[in-house]
């Protein structure tokens, strides 16, 4: 009898043919315990969330949430395997310092490898947030941002953000009239978002200029942006230094 602790595992791809083909190679696979199959990514949100699993087998090109921002929703308390047909991901899948990279058509074989090298790990590896964040594709802006808001996942594409503002360890996203709280520095959003939409007015505040009005003087040095809606944000001399730069 096998002395090695079962693995739970849930895997995720979008495509039918393919996790019938994870679930006959794992079932090979001695004390691996298949816990959930997902075909998206927000029923792998929900089952990583609920049934916390030792082992992600994770697809990376899907509809409405990718491989990395599911990985981003999800946190870092599990070993990541990524399963996918394209192989230009691979640097970005050990950025966020995923176990192994299979490409499709995949052996049974070379599973199993993947899941013994999650076994050698050290048990507090996994990926790594602030990596996931910053593994956006090399000199590509986001184009969109996740948020997990309790059982809530929001996609939000950023042309929908009229400002982000700072607020402690988090930022909060206005749009269409919400706010929504993500645990992120404004410098760190402010380094992925598109510099030519943008700007930083404020040392709280980021503002995409498609929502700005006007720009009035409030006090001696000191400047107010108003949006199209009416809202009001405090800027900066830099930060109006960097407005002029762009309007």
């Amino acid at each position: 009898m096998s002395a090695e602790r079962v693995l739970t595992v849930v895997t995720v791809d979008d495509e039918e043919p393919a996790r019938l083909a994870l679930r006959q190679a794992l079932a090979e696979i001695e004390d691996v315990r298949i816990v959930a199959e997902c075909a998206n990514g927000f029923e792998a949100v929900k089952a990583v969330s609920e049934l916390q699993p030792d082992v992600l087998v994770l697809d990376i090109q899907m509809p409405k949430l990718d491989g990395f921002e599911v990985l981003e929703l999800v946190g870092r308390d599990r070993a990541v395997i990524f399963v996918t047909a394209y192989d230009e991901f691979a640097l970005r899948a050990f950025d966020v310092h995923a176990v192994d990279y299979l490409l499709k058509p995949f052996t049974h074989e070379r599973l199993a490898a993947a899941i013994a090298r999650v076994r050698a790990r050290p048990a507090a590896a996994g990926p790594d947030p602030s990596a996931l964040r910053a593994s956006a594709r090399p000199g590509a802006p986001l184009e969109r941002v996740v948020i997990r808001d309790g059982a809530h996942v929001h996609v939000v594409p950023v042309e929908r953000i009229d400002y982000v503002e700072a607020q402690d360890d988090y930022v909060a996203f206005k749009t269409a009239g919400k706010s929504i709280l993500k645990e992120q520095t404004l410098g760190d959003l402010e380094s992925q978002l598109d510099a030519r939409r943008f700007v930083r007015i404020h040392r709280s505040y980021l503002l995409n200029i498609e929502r700005l009005s006007r720009v009035e003087l409030y006090a001696k040095d000191s400047r107010v942006a108003i949006l199209g809606d009416g809202t009001r944000l405090p800027v900066s001399r830099a930060g109006y230094q960097r407005l002029q730069q762009l309007l």
